[in-house]
């Protein structure tokens, strides 16, 4: 591993010079460590084996695949490589109550949490039992008056419609009081998740969750569409259905995994590859007019179109009013009616720009005036008014500007609720645990999480946060790293190294996009900007020329002069589509 010393980003000339330290006004500044290259003879080897270039063995040697037998795995994604989903512990358990619930005819109450991952998960579930002929219902809870996880009300609902059966998916695994309301109102329970189980677990029928201790799955990241999607496949097998039957969602399960960010390896890349071939097919109505209404007809969707294009439209519903209007856009088979609730989801989602702006704003007002970046290494935020459905995406922001753990709590009439985002290297739920004392409740997973609390109990737990984060992260730990792959020259992008980088997709974390370093590179004439502050320049390298852009790095322009060679660049290759026609650009990371 090779670190290069700090690239300053700045929008301010009073620059800091205490490593790891920032201003406000200033944005992070990142350090390039390039990945430590393999031994010569390895990466020989598998060049030779798989007959591409050796920038590719690289890449592919930075995510641990070291042979020809891990890369024809990595890139044919073949359905054959699904695991047994009774790997999984309690599946037998779970598929048997929902056969027996088919046979008996009995009426079954998916509930799901009210985020992408949830609303998906409950718009699979809800339309693969629909569709074996049963009774089923759905409920997404309001985020305001519920929260996060099972709620007394939502349990009392599915006794109220006489459900035998509730099957929670992406949620419930913390849900001890409510299962047991649950029995008593003589309902059974079937435990779909994949966040980490609290102390004590709810006795339901059946828990399926890969984190459980007990549970010997081979493959511990799945999103929580992705474990309620081994359920299906479980029925599925064990009813002798078509392969097609359970392969019909897949759709959804790439929506809603890739856009819980979770780890794209292993079987999540799987589901998530094989989505996106669905996806682009264009055939479930929920889905293209959602992509319709945010202006993608004919454009390509990748998990960079999901995560900041289609999930948050699907995200504002659930923030902002009732996500079960989501749910009824994913299972329509109504044109006209799916065009009608996308129409809605787009209106509501310029809504929750304007309130995260206005959150952001505060925010940044706050620790303005009541955080030292010097010595404190977490923050902690709260202000009664703060729109609950907001916070989650407002505390990600400032860990990106900041780069500190972030905690934003909502207060109001005495009860706070709270979304945590955290860095590399810091484990937010287990920070959480250790100060479970000040906190009435709280779940989630390393690096985001939600929680409640008293509004008197906030400075005490403020305090409490901000020492286990000065215990366990050190200053360097606060400076953000920028993992480079490899260096390369410009006269090394090649069509052939462009097709198998394309390869590599579908690009979340732990599979990110390559990203390259070029030195020495020659400005070609002036830069200018567009847009809202977004960098456009063309480089030079022996004899080729690329476009180059860096969003939001205005302040990087005076950088740049034209006509000498003395540019280093980071950035990641990508196809740049615009107006009919396709073109490479280089997405610049980081310049100086």
């Amino acid at each position: 591993m090779i670190t290069i010393p700090l690239s300053g980003r700045i929008q301010n000339s009073a620059y800091n010079s205490t490593p790891g330290v920032i201003l406000i006004k200033e944005k992070n500044r990142l350090q390039w460590v390039i990945t430590e290259q393999p031994e010569k003879e390895a990466l020989n080897n598998l060049t030779e084996k798989l007959q591409i270039p050796k920038i590719v063995a690289r890449i592919l040697f930075n995510r641990g695949i070291n042979s020809y037998e891990e890369a024809k795995y990595f890139f044919r994604a073949d359905w054959e490589n699904l695991y047994d989903p009774y790997l999984m512990k309690d599946m037998d358990l779970a598929v048997n109550r929902v056969i027996d619930a088919l046979n008996k005819k009995e009426r079954i109450f998916v509930y799901g949490d009210y985020d992408v991952d949830g609303i998906t998960a409950v718009s699979m579930l809800f339309l693969f039992l629909k569709n074996l002929g049963n009774d089923v219902h759905f409920y997404i809870p309001d985020r305001l008056r519920e929260g996060y996880g099972l709620s007394r009300s939502g349990v009392k609902q599915a006794a109220s419609i006489e459900a035998k059966l509730l099957i929670s998916v992406d949620c419930g695994i913390t849900g001890v009081e409510e299962v047991a309301l649950a029995s008593e109102l003589g309902i059974d329970v079937i435990i779909s998740d994949h966040h980490e189980p609290g102390k004590f677990l709810p006795k339901a029928v059946a828990i399926l969750d890969p984190k459980r201790k007990e549970c010997s799955y081979p493959f511990k990241e799945l999103a929580g569409v992705g474990v309620a999607f081994k359920l299906v496949q479980a029925i599925s097998d064990k009813l002798g259905l078509p392969e097609d039957t359970f392969k019909e969602y897949i759709d959804l399960v790439a929506l809603g995994s890739a856009a819980d960010i979770v780890p794209l390896i292993d079987e999540n890349r799987l589901l998530v590859k094989k989505g996106l071939e669905k996806i682009n097919r264009n055939n479930r109505l929920g889905i293209q007019a959602l992509i319709e209404s945010a202006g993608m007809t004919n454009r390509t969707i990748g998990t960079g179109q999901i995560v900041f294009i289609l999930a948050p439209r699907i995200n504002a519903v659930g923030r902002l009013g009732n996500a079960e209007r989501a749910v009824r856009l994913l299972t329509t088979d109504s044109e006209q009616r799916a065009k009608n609730i996308a129409s809605i989801l787009e209106a509501e989602n310029r809504t929750r720009k304007y309130i995260d702006e206005e959150t952001y704003k505060e925010a940044l007002e706050l620790i303005e005036n009541e955080y030292d970046l010097h010595s404190d290494r977490a923050v902690v935020l709260s202000k009664e008014g703060w729109h609950p459905g907001v916070i989650g995406i407002v505390a990600s922001r400032i860990v990106e500007q900041i780069y500190r753990p972030t905690v934003m709590i909502s207060v109001k009439e005495g009860l706070g609720k709270g979304s945590a985002r955290s860095i590399a290297g810091f484990d937010i739920y287990s920070a959480l645990k250790q100060c479970e004392d000040c906190l009435l409740g709280f779940g989630g997973h390393k690096y985001a999480a939600g929680l409640t609390i008293r509004s008197d109990k906030v400075d005490t737990f403020r305090e409490k946060f901000k020492a286990v984060a000065n215990e366990t992260l050190q200053g360097e730990d606060l400076v953000q790293k920028l993992w480079v792959d490899s260096e390369i020259a410009l006269p090394e992008i090649t069509d052939k190294v462009i097709r198998l980088l394309n390869e590599f997709a579908p690009f979340g974390p732990q599979n990110m996009r390559p990203v390259f370093l070029t030195q020495n590179l020659q400005v070609v004439g002036s830069s200018r900007l567009v847009g809202k502050n977004h960098l456009k320049f063309k480089v030079r390298q022996g004899g080729e020329v690329y476009d180059a852009i860096g969003f939001d790095l205005g302040e990087l322009q005076y950088r740049l002069n034209p006509g000498e060679a003395n540019l280093d660049m980071v950035y990641v290759i990508e196809e740049n589509h615009y107006n009919g026609q396709t073109k490479l650009q280089l997405r610049v990371k980081d310049l100086r």
